[in-house]
Order: structure tokens, then sequence, then C-alpha cells
């Protein structure tokens, strides 16, 4: 299928908010190429909620471009890759978005098939309050949160620099399509990476609160980073085939 090589814009507003797994539940999760990225000795997942403006193709103008508020739960994982090289990255088992552009043309005309979605966003710079509820009725995400100077003292994570150095390797994404054995490849190319600490009072995801996918105990909140106007492009990645999850909340 024909694909728009790049798109570029602006990441407005980018949400990562992020837990620990134990390794063994993730890893039912997984298509079977892939492995937990670890930290310690816990696998990490999340939900990265993110807003962009002036979508578009490389070449047209920024006044052309689209907007559209999206949710995107995924894992850091590890693999090998055709020639047997060490691979990193995230695997992305859902897509959600308010766009009709990313609805329709998601896995068609660029990668990354999104499922509808509405969002709630109140955003005064220094407090962050983020409601999506999935018009399918599959996934609702609720956030409150607000700045702060550190990470919160129970993250695994030592510092500040150790967080960002560890989700931004993660800058290459495959999510699952309706083919259940083909992945979309997706790389984030940003010209600068700065994240911020979030204090965060709530932290909700009825795909990670799913106690039939994530038993009690098996997942806890880490942290939260927060980015703010980030110019970046979207490059197709070749797509993978896998075999399917042995099991799936989606």
């Amino acid at each position: 299928m024909a694909r728009i090589p790049t798109l570029q814009g602006l990441i407005r507003r980018r949400l990562l908010v992020n837990f620990r797994v134990d390794p063994d539940v993730m890893r039912r999760h997984l298509p079977p190429l892939f492995r937990p990225k670890l930290l310690g000795d816990s696998a990490v997942a999340g939900i990265c909620l993110i807003r962009l403006e002036q979508i578009r193709p490389r070449w047209l103008p920024g006044r052309f471009g689209f907007a559209s508020e999206n949710a995107a739960h995924r894992v850091a994982v590890c693999w090998s890759d055709a020639s047997g090289a060490a691979a990193e990255g995230v695997y992305v088992p859902r897509r959600d978005s308010d766009s009709i552009v990313n609805q329709l043309a998601g896995g068609r005309i660029f990668p990354g098939e999104h499922h509808a979605a509405r969002f709630e966003v109140h955003d005064d710079g220094e407090r962050i309050e983020l409601r999506m509820r999935s018009k399918d009725g599959r996934a609702e995400v609720e956030i409150r949160a607000h700045l702060a100077e550190t990470l919160p003292a129970t993250s695994r994570f030592g510092s500040l620099e150790e967080a960002s150095t560890f989700f931004e390797r993660g800058s290459l994404g495959y999510s699952t399509t309706a083919e259940a054995d083909r992945l979309d490849g997706l790389y984030l190319c940003t010209r600068s990476w700065k994240v911020e600490p979030l204090d965060v009072e709530i932290a909700h995801s009825s795909f990670f609160a799913d106690e039939r996918a994530f038993p009690k105990g098996s997942i806890e909140f880490d942290c939260a980073l927060l980015m703010r106007n980030i110019p970046q492009e979207w490059h197709s990645a070749p797509y993978l085939r896998v075999g399917p999850a042995s099991a799936t909340s989606d």
C-alpha cells in the first residue's frame, strides 16, 4: 500500500505516564518476537498522551496541517532484527485519537491504526487534567497532574536524566493492526528532547486496570513525564510479520 514517507509537525504537549509491571505478566501480552525492556527487575509499560499540531507531509506549509489529541498504550521492548542485531523501541497494542484523519488514514496512508475517542483536556501550563474515552467503550484514561521538581521518591529511575534516556530510546514503535500477524512501524524523530517530571494525583487506565489481564499486585505506577513544544517528524518503518500475543486486553 502507498504510504506518506514523512509527516512533520509540532508536539504541543506529550505526557508519558509510566508503570512498572511484572515481566512474566507483561510477556503474556507481547508478540513472541518481543521481550520486555527491564528497569531493574520490572517491565515498563504506560500511556503516551500527545497533542499534535501542524501535522502534514513535509512538503506542505504548516498552515495546511491538522491537530489531534491521541493516546497510545505502549510497552518498552527489545528484540533482534533481521540481521540478528539487538533492537529496542515500544510495542503499542492500542492507539486512540479524536482525529478523523488519523482514524481513516492510519494503517492505510500512514502507519498506525487508531480507534475513535473523545478527549477532555484542561491545561493551564502548570496543571493538566485529561480524560479520554474511546467510542467503542474499551479504553478509558484519566490523568490529573501538576509540574514537579523531581521524580516521585517511589520511582525506580535514579534520576530524571536516567528516565529521559530510557524513553528517548523508545523512538521506534510497532503497533497492532487488523491483520493479527502484522505490526505497523513508525519512527519519532525530534529536533530536541526535554522532559519535566510531574506530580500525579490520578493515573488511571482501564487497559492496565483490568485485573484479568494484569492481576492485582502485578502493576504499579512509577512516574510521569511532560514534554512541550517539540518539533518532530514521523517516518514510516518497515512493518513486521509476527505471531500474535498469547493474551490480549485490547
